[in-house]
Order: structure tokens, then sequence, then C-alpha cells
């Protein structure tokens, strides 16, 4: 089963300024979203913040966060980027 991955267009906009080995890590993060759903307990520092809400950390001072509604099969990306600016 495959999760649709959406990305807000801020995360768009940010992601080329990230240096590329971030880049390439959201991309690694992305398709195992896609094929494995929101829980990605593999991944550096992964925790759950709320029922919908995830994290995990790309490096030590990268983050991304998503959220993902029970009953369906979206995850929306809404961060990535420094772990100072992030949302949670």
């Amino acid at each position: 089963m495959n999760y649709e991955i959406v990305l807000k267009k801020k995360v768009l906009k940010n992601l080329r300024k990230l240096p590329l080995w971030v880049q390439k890590k959201v991309a690694l993060l992305l398709k195992d979203l896609k094929e494995k759903g929101p829980e990605q307990p593999k991944w550096q520092n992964y925790s759950k913040l709320s029922q919908t809400k995830y994290h995990c950390h790309l490096g030590t001072s990268w983050v991304a966060c998503w959220h993902h509604q029970q009953n369906r099969l979206t995850i929306e990306v809404y961060y990535v980027g420094s772990r100072e600016k992030a949302p949670y």
C-alpha cells in the first residue's frame, strides 16, 4: 500500500536552499513515507508529536515534520529545515 505524499509550497521552496546531503536525506525519507506510512522508527530521533503529527532528525541541525490523518492515505510534509525554527 503506497501513501500519497504532499509537500507544502514552503517546503518545496526551502528544499532548494538546504545542503545537498540534506536534500538527499529528504528524498530517502519521502520514499520511506510513501512505501511504509507515517511511522518511521528507524529514522534518527523519530517521535510522534501528537496523534497525527510526527518528526525526525535529518542530521544534527535539520529536521522534517509531517502529519497524517487517520483513515487516509495522504501524508503532508509541512516542515523541512533547521531545528531552531521547527514548529513543534
